[in-house]
């Protein structure tokens, strides 16, 4: 049997490991060529986190040209590329994800992008900026050749954890105050990274943590899934007894 891990574990870890991804919306105000309807697609560069729950997060200007086009038309898709790095990127994974991005007025979630770019946070309160969010409706993965799959709706999001969601914050605190040892034997030891220290916690969510350092990310899997202070407290000791057992 397989260890490999499922499509849709795949995808989740792509939209939620990578920071930044390619935007598609339609084009608006530019007529076609024949005076059809169809609007132009029209691909652009966006920072992106995520919720909790797993659905993209981006923060978007309204004088941007994509946030235009989502005001008229919310449908938009987003390709996150894993291929970073790779002599052959066509080997590498990467998941386009469909879906409908609104606003969305909540300062918790905000919270959440600013500390995945803290670079945000000087325009984040800006009048003209305005958080967005993408709900997942489907997803195109391509991870290697011969390795495609759709992925319905249902398997892209984690269930809701409302007691880690509550809990992030103070988690996310603590370690970055009390605990930066093991963030960067996390990072060095378990995430492949370059051990250059100052490793910061941005984000937790029921199935791992994202770290920081930098224009640097890291992304550190749980053994399974949690959905509580509790159980995340667990598996951050575990994977730093891991970290510690590797040096």
């Amino acid at each position: 049997m397989s260890d490999a891990p499922s499509p849709a574990a795949t995808a989740r870890r792509l939209i939620r490991g990578l920071d930044r991804a390619t935007l598609a919306t339609a084009l608006a105000g530019l007529p076609h060529p024949r005076e059809s309807p169809v609007a132009w697609p029209y691909a652009s560069l966006v920072l992106a986190a995520t919720d909790p729950e797993g659905h993209p997060l981006l923060l978007l200007s309204d004088l941007a040209e994509h946030t235009k086009n989502l005001k008229q038309d919310s449908r938009a898709s987003l390709l996150f590329d894993g291929t970073a790095g790779r002599d052959d990127p066509l080997t590498g994974p990467r998941v386009t994800v469909i879906g409908m991005a609104m606003p969305v007025a909540d300062e918790l979630l905000l919270a959440r992008f600013t500390r995945r770019h803290p670079g945000a946070a000087a325009y984040a309160g800006f009048g003209d900026f305005h958080l967005y969010r993408l709900t997942m409706m489907r997803a195109h993965l391509v991870a290697g050749f011969g390795r495609i799959d759709w992925i319905a709706a249902e398997d892209l999001a984690t269930p809701a954890a409302p007691a880690l969601a509550g809990a992030e914050a103070d988690i996310i605190a603590h370690m970055n105050q009390d605990h930066a040892e093991a963030l960067d034997l996390y990072a060095e030891r378990i995430a492949g990274q370059k051990n250059n220290g100052e490793w910061r916690m941005t984000g937790i969510d029921p199935e791992g943590f994202d770290l920081r350092r930098g224009g640097c990310i890291a992304r550190l899997d749980f053994r399974a899934s949690v959905y509580d202070a509790e159980g995340a407290r667990a598996e951050l000791v575990r994977l730093a007894k891991l970290a510690r057992g590797s040096l």
